[in-house]
């Protein structure tokens, strides 16, 4: 360990997160390395390390021969100001290098408010934050994540952005890069040929020009530049990686458990949901598969918990089946297995009884609506009874603690529909005083509203989002509708959703705007404590850019779209039509019971579409 930061680490908190050495990193001879990557996640260790997608990226780049790939986190406060004070750079935890001095920075963008901590990171290891200022190959700094879908927003900074699921395509990229090394090619033209492997988005490449009323007029590729850009995918999950003899975190992180992945993509199609587009079609694991992958991380971490993750875990055809295989390996061991992502339509209570024999927790739901009518809406395909039912056999099984989760400003909503969730509680209540088996244990109901922020690729990508007072009018209503003391009624606050929606729907004039945030000290402003509506509208002004022109205006039907060069595989006709179902208030069917022709069979080519 280096002697300026062995020095500095007594006057932090939690120094775990900074020295490394954990259970199964990998560690090189830097002498036999061609290629070295940091895995750059723009959030703390805790944070970092919960994330299953670092985890599969960091076994498949150290499984190539020649490099070597690192772990890159932001610092806490006190550690950051530390190693400013100390001018120590950000530094890969397994080498204890300067992360500026390697090959490949790799960011994972899964959230938007993580831009200013990407600017800061990059500060940190002494490196400009635009790519034009950066003229040499090394560091190539890349980003990939769900927020990659609008890359533009980033486009300053980023010199390419992985499109889809990484796996694949970043082995790809790590080739051509490996052989542009030894040739000792430019950046530009290695750019030129990074834009040429399928799911790379190259945003220098593409010039862009504005109408007078600030909508885009054109994208305008460089000559041989694809016009767009279509996602890579995973086809065969069973045949694909999985971490397990990861690394074990020597300390707490805040998923500190074994994470199986039951299959990726949803067969649901909720129209506010950009996740259960950008990641069809669905595939399934085994049950095989799964239940040997989640015995070897067990034994591997000491974890004395598992969950089985997916957008909707419940929808994994033979549920029952493997969590019997993973129960007959955890109950003796005293493992618990968690059920997270549950819906009201396919809730087995016989299933939860079986998995919470080790340790009993509440139930979670997102109706995501109050009224049958909004739920419709929004594709949510859920029933009250449905719900209710649930709950019902739930109560009578001996549970007590429920929590719901809604949103609030969803296109179509009106105030009855607002309204509609209270009501929807007190009937719960009422489930709860017919059926509970032990009354006196008396029952816990969390209500959780939080801001509907338009999403690009989704349905409602047209839509605008409603303004801050307007959604704090709907929390004030829904309060005011809430009388019981059994319930419980918590709201997230609408600034930091306002500025996702800013980025979510943004373009590349967001540049300065970012840039500028972050200059004024914005980083990690997923939390609370670090955010500041204020920073941001100071840079807005500065900028002489109207955020509400990005956050709560209506998109026109042929308007052209910031993100309209990203390929989803998902159709913009299929979205328009599931926009106009949504004003109907009609439903439409799962992947399984028909398919609705989104038009991810052209990319989803051997991938059976109903999952």
């Amino acid at each position: 360990m280096d002697r300026a930061l062995e020095r500095l680490l007594p006057r932090v908190q939690k120094p775990a997160r900074y020295v490394g050495g954990e259970y199964g990193q990998v560690m090189k001879q830097p002498e036999e390395v061609r290629v070295r990557i940091g895995l750059c996640f723009p959030d703390t260790y805790e944070i970092a390390m919960s994330n299953l997608g670092l985890h599969i990226l960091y076994g498949i780049f150290n499984q190539m021969d020649g490099v070597w790939c690192e772990r890159v986190f932001q610092p806490g406060d006190d550690m950051e100001t530390e190693m400013r004070a100390a001018e120590i750079p950000l530094y890969g935890l397994e080498s204890g290098n300067s992360a500026g001095d390697f090959d490949i920075l790799g960011f994972s963008l899964g959230y938007e408010m993580a831009y200013t901590t990407v600017l800061n990171m990059l500060d940190l290891m002494g490196l400009p934050a635009r790519s034009a200022d950066r003229e040499s190959l090394a560091p190539l700094i890349i980003a990939g994540g769900s927020s990659c879908y609008n890359p533009e927003p980033m486009a300053d900074f980023i010199d390419l952005f992985v499109i889809g699921e990484g796996e694949e395509v970043g082995q790809d990229l790590i080739r051509l890069y490996d052989g542009a090394k030894t040739e000792g090619l430019t950046k530009s033209a290695f750019l030129r040929l990074a834009a040429e492997i399928s799911g790379i988005y190259v945003p220098s490449l593409y010039q862009v020009r504005y109408h007078e009323d600030g909508t885009i007029a054109a994208v305008t590729p460089e000559p041989g530049v694809p016009e767009r850009v279509t996602k890579r995918m995973v086809a065969d999950l069973d045949k694909s990686y999985f971490p397990t003899e990861g690394i074990v975190p020597s300390t707490e992180i805040v998923h500190d458990r074994v994470v199986l992945e039951l299959f990726r993509g949803c067969i649901r199609g909720c129209r506010f949901c950009q996740a259960g587009t950008i990641c069809r079609p669905v595939r399934e694991k085994s049950v095989e598969t799964l239940a040997e992958q989640g015995r070897q991380a067990l034994r591997h971490s000491g974890h004395q918990e598992i969950t089985l993750s997916s957008l909707s875990s419940s929808d994994y055809r033979d549920l029952s089946g493997l969590c019997d295989e993973l129960l007959e390996f955890c109950e003796p061991r005293h493992i618990s297995l968690s059920l997270p992502s549950l819906r009201a339509d396919n809730f087995s209570i016989d299933l939860m009884e079986r998995v919470q024999k080790v340790r009993k927790s509440g139930l979670t739901f997102a109706p995501e609506a109050g009224s049958q009518r909004l739920r419709d809406a929004i594709n949510k395909n859920v029933t009250e009874e449905a719900l209710l039912s649930s709950l019902q056999i739930a109560f009578a099984g001996g549970w007590s603690s429920v929590k719901l989760y809604f949103m609030l400003g969803l296109p179509t909503e009106t105030d009855e529909d607002v309204v509609a969730i209270a009501e929807l509680a007190n009937k719960i209540l009422w489930t709860w005083k017919q059926h509970a088996t032990n009354k006196n244990r008396g029952v816990r109901l969390t209500v959780s509203t939080s801001c509907f922020v338009p999403k690009a690729h989704t349905a409602f990508q047209w839509e605008a989002g409603v303004t801050m007072e307007e959604y704090l009018r709907r929390v004030t209503l829904l309060r005011e509708n809430i009388r019981n003391r059994a319930i419980t009624y918590n709201w997230h606050e609408p600034e930091g959703s306002f500025i996702e929606a800013v980025l979510a729907r943004g373009d590349r004039r967001l540049g300065p705007v970012i840039e500028d945030v972050w200059r004024r000290g914005g980083r990690l402003e997923s939390w609370s404590e670090h955010f500041s509506l204020a920073r941001w509208m100071a840079a807005f002004e500065a900028a002489g850019i109207d955020p509400h022109f990005y956050a709560n205006r209506q998109r026109g039907d042929d308007e052209i779209f910031p993100w309209d060069v990203i390929d989803s595989g998902v159709s913009r006709q299929f979205l328009a039509r599931e926009r106009d179902a949504a004003y109907e208030n009609r439903l439409s069917p799962d992947c399984r019971k028909a398919c609705t022709a989104c038009g991810v069979t052209r990319i989803g080519k051997g991938v059976d579409c109903h999952g």
